[in-house]
C-alpha cells in the first residue's frame, strides 16, 4: 500500500487506480470506467493533458480527493 504522495506532479492513470498485470497498487481503488465517469461528472478531478496521447492528474488534486473520502495518504 502507498502511504506517501510527492509533494507536486503528476500522477498517471495506473498510479491512482492500480494495474495488476504491472504490479502496481491502486491509491484510490475504482474501476477505470468509473474512474473516467467519475472525471466526466465532476465527481473526480480533471486530467492534464501532457502531449497529445498522454494525460496525468495533479498530486494536489488527488491528495484533496483523498482527503474528501477519508484517505490516510500523506
Amino acid at each position: 500500500m502507498i502511504t506517501s504522495l510527492p509533494q507536486a506532479g503528476y500522477l498517471r492513470l495506473p498510479q491512482i487506480v492500480g494495474d495488476r498485470k504491472r504490479g502496481i497498487p491502486a491509491i484510490f481503488p475504482v474501476s477505470r470506467s468509473t474512474w473516467f465517469a467519475g472525471v466526466k461528472s465532476g465527481k473526480y478531478p480533471q486530467s492534464v493533458k501532457l502531449s497529445e496521447r498522454c494525460v496525468a492528474w495533479r498530486v494536489e488534486d488527488i491528495k484533496a480527493l483523498l482527503n474528501q473520502h477519508g484517505g490516510e495518504v500523506s
